[in-house]
């Protein structure tokens, strides 16, 4: 949600999500719009949450036995998103980096220099590759330069604006580590494992109001759309009005220029059919989850799904998926699998076996995400399957990442978001089998009278034209698999 001062009578008025054009002030009811340079790209790139982190100087916590205080901050911003790293300082003098990534967390340490002799260079590093590194076996989970976009509170080191960060993450199972090529190329080794705030029993965070606000901010302008011979306020409907007319003194309004490009904008949203809307609210588990990003996927046959990226102050991120086959309510992992061959995975106390592998490809993004999103983004995702759950690889060329989901019936998908909701799928359409059996009924049916008088004249001829519909559907679809 975003919110801005009305220009009419300067009260607070509050966009629906990110991706809403326009707003009406509950006081005054003048209709706003955004500035044209707000919306030129809707549909086609999302916003980025600018600090939705509930981490600030001064939040308290407890790692193993030892109670840290947030001492700094250094703000990283890569093209398609940032991040925070926290630098925290323990009761026995010692340091570590509480890292906060999309709401991921890790807290890590530097290891002496001379314990690690031989580390790869940083251009020949791969995400999804196996590593070798500091007595483990790692995977490359994710490989970028950034830049420090910001600095706050005490640092162990200086830094300003422009300044760039050489970096490169690991994982292996909640283990994690970091290599920092930022000032040479033999780079500093930190080694820690992910955690939780929870976990950490972290005290002092910022409030939802606070993080609302941070995450939220609306960097653009924003205008009355009002009536120029009158002066009052003039409402629009996305996708219903044509033509504006001014209720006060019935002048048509002519919206031309930079407001044109706003309100066609607002259309073009409008007619993007989803079960699902931004800004639609769920309770969840007892809290509070905004839906605050959508993007349209599909893959290399053009089967398209739907994925709705769900935020809560309280309970972080949160992703559901719509498909023809029905709904499944995804998290990314933070502690990773055992991945050691393509064709299946560890997690817990399962193996999972490979069900996909297929490339997908955004057709549509809108709203906020914790990382740009753009249409023609492309993605290399591997589907793995253990009874109903899921796990998911997704890779690029500068990441890796793993989620696991599980089915959501419609009816939780009503009780979440109301009665009102859509959700239910229509059923597959039959395959060949299913037809030719189908026929082959219609057939028995349609020579069931002349079978009883004439048995030895139909019988062999009828039972060798049903056998010619049904054997070579039923090869097919055993081919398919």
């Amino acid at each position: 949600m975003q919110k801005v001062s009305c220009p009419s009578c300067g009260a607070e008025v509050a966009f629906k999500s990110t991706a809403s054009v326009l707003a009406v002030c509950e006081f005054c009811k003048t209709t706003i719009l955004k500035d044209a340079d707000s919306v030129k790209n809707l549909g086609k790139m999302s916003d980025v949450l600018e600090d939705y982190s509930p981490i600030q100087i001064g939040t308290s916590g407890v790692f193993g036995d030892q109670a840290f205080n947030v001492i700094g901050r250094i703000q990283l911003r890569y093209p398609a998103g940032m991040w925070n790293e926290w630098y925290v300082l323990f009761d026995d003098g010692k340091a570590a980096w509480l890292s906060d990534a999309s709401g991921m967390y890790t807290l890590t340490q530097e290891r002496p220099a001379s314990a690690d002799t031989q580390l790869p260079t940083f251009e020949e590093l791969q995400p999804a590759r196996n590593y070798a590194l500091a007595g483990m076996n790692y995977v490359g989970a994710d490989i970028r330069t950034a830049e420090c976009i910001g600095g706050q509170g005490e640092l162990p080191f200086k830094v300003g604006k422009g300044w760039q960060a050489r970096v490169a993450d690991f994982r292996a199972g909640a283990n994690f580590l970091t290599l920092d090529y930022s000032d040479a190329d033999i780079p500093a080794v930190y080694t820690g494992q992910a955690v939780t705030l929870e976990g950490l029993k972290c005290q002092l965070l910022r409030d939802e109001d606070q993080v609302k606000t941070s995450a939220g901010k609306f960097k653009g302008k924003v205008d009355a759309l009002s009536c120029p011979s009158c002066g009052s306020s003039v409402s629009f409907l996305p996708g219903v009005t044509t033509t504006i007319l001014c209720p006060s003194c019935h002048a048509q309004v002519d919206a031309a220029g930079p407001k044109a490009e706003v309100l066609q904008a607002a259309t073009r949203m409008s007619q993007v059919a989803t079960t699902l809307e931004l800004g639609a609210k769920a309770d969840i588990n007892g809290k509070p989850f905004e839906i605050i990003g959508l993007m349209q996927r599909a893959d290399d046959e053009n089967t398209s799904w739907t994925e709705y990226l769900l935020y809560s102050a309280r309970g972080g991120f949160l992703w559901l998926v719509e498909t023809d086959a029905g709904w499944e309510r995804s998290t990314v992992l933070d502690e990773w699998p055992g991945w050691f061959k393509e064709e299946s995975v560890a997690y817990g106390k399962a193996t999972y076996q490979k069900l996909y592998r297929y490339p997908a490809t955004v057709t549509f993004a809108a709203g906020a995400f914790n990382w740009r999103v753009n249409v023609g983004d492309q993605t290399d995702i591997i589907e793995y399957e253990a009874g109903q759950k899921k796990l998911a690889a997704e890779i690029t060329a500068e990441e890796l990442n793993w989620s696991q989901s599980l089915p959501v019936s419609p009816d939780q998908i009503r009780a979440w978001f109301g009665d009102k909701i859509a959700a239910d799928k229509e059923e597959a359409p039959d395959g060949l089998e299913d037809i030719s059996t189908k026929f082959i009924w219609w057939i028995i049916g349609l020579n069931a009278i002349p079978l009883f008088f004439a048995m030895g004249d139909t019988f062999v001829p009828t039972l060798m034209a049903l056998a010619a519909v049904y054997l070579p559907a039923k090869a097919i679809s055993w081919l398919k698999g």
